[in-house]
């Protein structure tokens, strides 16, 4: 363990643990996998719908599952609605000051147009029959709106647990200002790494896939920039990671971006099999990447 400068005074370590790194992760694939899908909605063509539709599918589960994964988290997880409603008068309590706050709303409002988006996804397909729903997919006026604060709500949530970080008094978490933009580009570039994955899996040759290609092959290099960027920024904080968690630290960076980057340039070549080891290697170093930042903050001693 590294103890931190006896002049810096920190507060106690959270003591987060795997739940929440998972909460960060699949945070991220929700508000991504939706942002992805409304740009493909509102600005894609109408053969690409097939791939909004996946991106709403993966949003809404993953966005009930972190929820749960961060209640769980709290020593009382029923108590979860007091970080909406005050207790004594059960009025709505929002404190725009606070990034936890804003971040719980947040959470609610991505979940609301998430269920909304899936159902409609569902409606197009004829997988429910309330033709309603169908209006909440574009073109159309509801749709449109829908689409956009859906996808304002989505790009927050997955840059917002950055920002959190970014705020608490710890370690490496307070010594850049980075990780927000660091946890947003981390979660575009997982996102569609998913979506081509299971664009894939399930066979949809769409015209969209070869711009998802595109956009994961610049947000991998911006999240390389990022990342040394990240590591300038900490200055002699960079020094927490002198340890194991700096060899995970590589390890996303080789594996998690420069890899997927070659195999990304050799699948320029039409082979698939390298667009999906590029994919399952993003993912995997977007988990670890949390992983490293969550677990290496804890084991600073201050």
């Amino acid at each position: 363990m590294i103890s931190a400068p006896s002049s810096t005074w920190f507060s106690g370590p959270p003591h987060w643990g795997w739940l929440i790194v998972l909460y960060f992760f699949v945070g991220g694939l929700a508000g991504g996998s939706y942002f992805l899908a409304a740009l493909i909605d509102l600005l894609g063509r109408p053969e690409d719908r097939p791939l909004a539709r996946v991106g709403y599918y993966i949003a809404f589960p993953c966005i009930l599952f972190s929820g749960l994964l961060l209640s769980l988290d709290l020593t009382r997880p029923l108590r979860f609605w007091h970080m909406l409603i005050e207790s004594h008068t059960f009025r709505p309590m929002f404190k725009y000051w606070s990034p936890m706050s804003i971040g719980s709303w947040a959470l609610v409002v991505f979940g609301v147009f998430s269920f909304i988006s899936f159902l409609g996804a569902l409606a197009e397909e004829g997988r429910i029959t309330w033709s309603p729903l169908r209006t909440v997919r574009p073109p159309g006026v509801v749709a449109t709106i829908v689409s956009v604060v859906g996808g304002i709500a989505g790009f927050y949530v997955a840059s917002y647990t950055g920002v959190l970080l970014a705020v608490t008094n710890r370690p490496i978490w307070s010594d850049t200002h980075l990780l927000g933009m660091l946890f947003v580009i981390s979660a575009a570039s997982t996102s569609a790494a998913l979506l081509m994955l299971l664009a894939r899996r399930y066979g949809l040759a769409l015209p969209a896939l070869s711009g998802l290609r595109r956009l994961d092959d610049w947000m991998l290099m911006l999240e390389l920039l990022v990342l040394i960027a990240l590591v300038v920024s900490l200055g002699p904080a960079a020094r927490g990671w002198l340890n194991a968690w700096g060899a995970f630290f590589a390890m996303v960076v080789v594996f998690g971006v420069i890899v997927p980057l070659i195999l990304a340039f050799r699948a320029r070549q039409r082979r698939e099999l390298h667009v999906a080891a590029a994919s399952v290697l993003v993912l995997l170093g977007g988990f670890l990447l949390r992983l490293v930042i969550v677990f290496s903050a804890n084991s600073v001693r201050t």
